[in-house]
């Protein structure tokens, strides 16, 4: 029966990538609720467990798309690519209420453009101190910690190197991992409470996944507000890094 079982799957590789995650969800919520009380969130505790199973089918297979180059596990190829990634994130914006995005006001766009500077350079810094200093990498490092989808764009666009990228994406994962935990745990301490908060807060911090995250530990009433402005975010990270702030970089290193 499980031959059988396993056979079907490997025909339906999509099918058994939602069965996989699914089942990672369902056991690291379980671990939330029951070992943290709720403190580190099933989705940071989800993320942990896909970087496990990501080096776990490296190793196994020698190849370099983790699981997905185990077959019966293709699928999370199509499954964690761009397109159902886009699509989650603009659903998000369905739960939301333009009355509310109104009242953020010029606050908002303000928080995107200090969100996506100060998260540079942040990222400028770090890698400077790590003893990088061709513009180049500085750029696409310190794009990788505004998100870490900006990160690979930039570094594309520039012409970095690709151990530089796998570093400015692994700088934001750290980043998104640690919104993840972190901001319930601070939403009390910093007036996240609202919807217009959830907004400024979504243009600070930026990365869609670990606020979507953080803010359905907090409130998930404020989920669509948090992740919306953090998508505008990404698209402006995008835009200013491997531009504006790349000959900012060159003009000052």
């Amino acid at each position: 029966m499980l031959e059988s079982l396993f056979t079907q799957l490997e025909k339906q590789h999509l099918i058994a990538a939602f069965a996989l995650v699914g089942g990672a969800m369902y056991i690291s919520y379980l671990v939330s609720d029951k070992l943290t009380k709720g403190r580190v969130h099933g989705s940071a505790i989800a993320i942990m467990v896909g970087l496990a199973l990501a080096y776990f089918g490296g190793v196994h297979t020698g190849g370099s798309r983790g699981l997905a180059d185990i077959s019966l596990f293709a699928g999370l190829g199509l499954m964690g690519g761009g397109m159902l990634r886009d699509l989650a994130i603009i659903a998000t914006a369905y739960g939301v209420r333009f009355q509310e995005i109104r009242a953020a006001g010029v606050s908002g766009i303000i928080a995107l453009f200090l969100g996506v500077i100060v998260s540079f350079v942040a990222g400028v810094a770090v890698a400077y101190a790590f003893g990088y200093r061709d513009p180049i990498s500085l750029t696409t490092m310190g794009a990788g910690t505004v998100t870490y989808i900006v990160g690979p764009i930039a570094g594309a666009s520039i012409g970095a190197s690709s151990d530089i990228i796998a570093l400015s994406i692994a700088a934001g994962l750290f980043k998104s991992i640690l919104v993840m935990v972190l901001t319930p745990i601070a939403a009390r301490h910093i007036g996240l409470d609202n919807p217009r908060s959830a907004m400024i807060f979504g243009g600070l911090m930026g990365t869609t996944s670990g606020v979507a995250a953080g803010l359905a530990a907090t409130d998930p009433k404020l989920v669509p507000y948090g992740a919306m402005t953090a998508t505008f975010y990404t698209g402006l990270g995008a835009l200013l890094a491997p531009s504006v702030l790349y000959l900012a970089v060159r003009a000052v290193f």
